[in-house]
C-alpha cells in the first residue's frame, strides 16, 4: 500500500505542474511548442550527462534549460529568416534535435545503465518510487517528488503573484505590450519552466508521455470551465485524478503506469467532448 501512495504521489508531482503549465499553451494555442519543448530537451540533458558523468539535476536542469531556449531561438529564426510556416518550423526543430538526442544516448551513452533510451523516452514509475529519501528514519518522499516539489511552489508563485499578467499574456499581448506589460519576458519564463518540468519528469514519466500530461488535463478543463482561474483549478483536479486512476487500474491489470495515466487522462478528455456536445445539443433544441 506504501508502494502505491508513492507513485501516486510521484505521479501527481508531475502531472500538478505539468497540467497547470499546459492551461497556459493551450490557451495561447502554442502546444506545439511545448510538444517541441519537451522532446528537444534531450540532447541538453545527454551533454549534461556526459559532461558532468552523473544524472544529478543541477548540470541536468542547466542543459535542458540552454536546449529549450535554443529550440525557442532556432524556430524563431526559421520562421523569420528563412519565411518558412511556425508549424513547419516546430515539427522540423523538434523532430531533429529529439532524434539527435536519442542518437547521442545510442551512440556514448548506451553502454550506461544510468541513462538508456527507454529510461529517457518512457521513463520507468514503478522503480523510482524506490529512490527514496530517508532521514532519521523518516521517509519523506520520492527523488522525484521533492525535485519536483519546489517547481510546484515556484510556479504556484509565479502563476499568483503574476496572474494578471499571464491573462493579459495569452489573451490580448498587442494590448500588453501597448501597457508596458513584458510580453518577451513571460514567454521566455514558460519556456524555462517548461524545459525544468521535461528534465525533472523524464526519469518517472519520460519526455514523451510529459506531453500527454501537458495537453489532456488543460484541454480536458478547457471544456468546462469559463474562467482562467476555473481552467488551472480543473487541469490540476484531472491531473490527479488521471494519476490516482491509472495507478490502481495499472496495478490490477498489471501493465506499465505511466502510458496508462495518459490513456485514462485521454479517456477524461473524450467523456468531456461528448458530455459538451450533448449539452450544446440539448440547449439548440
Amino acid at each position: 500500500m506504501e508502494n502505491d501512495v508513492l507513485m501516486i504521489l510521484t505521479a501527481c508531482s508531475v502531472a500538478i505542474p505539468a497540467s497547470l503549465l499546459g492551461v497556459l499553451l493551450v490557451s495561447k494555442s502554442l502546444v506545439m511548442v511545448g510538444d517541441a519543448i519537451s522532446h528537444a530537451v534531450l540532447p541538453g540533458i545527454v551533454v549534461a550527462y556526459l559532461l558532468s558523468g552523473s544524472r544529478d539535476s543541477f548540470p541536468m536542469l542547466i542543459g535542458a534549460a540552454t536546449t529549450g531556449f535554443l529550440t525557442t531561438f532556432i524556430i524563431d529564426f526559421i520562421r523569420k529568416r528563412w519565411k518558412v510556416q511556425e508549424d513547419a518550423a516546430i515539427g522540423f526543430t523538434f523532430t531533429f534535435l529529439f532524434a539527435l538526442g536519442v542518437l547521442m544516448i545510442a551512440l556514448f551513452a548506451g553502454k550506461n545503465s544510468d541513462l538508456d533510451q527507454e529510461c529517457v523516452l518512457y521513463g520507468d514509475l514503478e522503480t523510482s518510487i524506490l529512490d527514496q529519501v530517508i532521514f532519521d528514519g523518516y521517509l519523506y518522499g520520492t527523488k522525484a517528488i521533492l525535485q519536483l516539489l519546489p517547481l510546484t511552489i515556484v510556479l504556484l508563485f509565479v502563476l499568483i503573484v503574476g496572474f494578471k499578467g499571464w491573462k493579459i499574456w495569452a489573451f490580448n499581448p498587442h494590448f500588453g505590450s501597448f501597457i508596458g506589460i513584458p510580453i518577451k519576458f513571460f514567454q521566455l519564463t514558460l519556456m524555462l519552466l517548461l524545459s525544468i518540468h521535461a528534465v525533472l519528469s523524464f526519469e518517472s514519466v519520460g519526455v514523451i508521455l510529459v506531453v500527454g500530461l501537458l495537453v489532456l488535463p488543460a484541454a480536458t478543463a478547457l471544456q468546462f470551465s469559463k474562467t482562467l482561474k476555473t481552467t488551472f483549478y480543473y487541469s490540476a483536479c484531472i491531473g490527479i485524478v488521471s494519476c490516482i486512476l491509472g495507478v490502481f487500474l495499472g496495478k490490477w491489470i498489471n501493465i506499465s503506469i505511466s502510458p496508462l495515466i495518459v490513456c485514462v487522462n485521454g479517456l477524461i478528455f473524450i467523456g468531456s467532448v461528448i458530455l459538451t456536445s450533448q449539452s450544446v445539443k440539448a440547449k439548440l433544441n
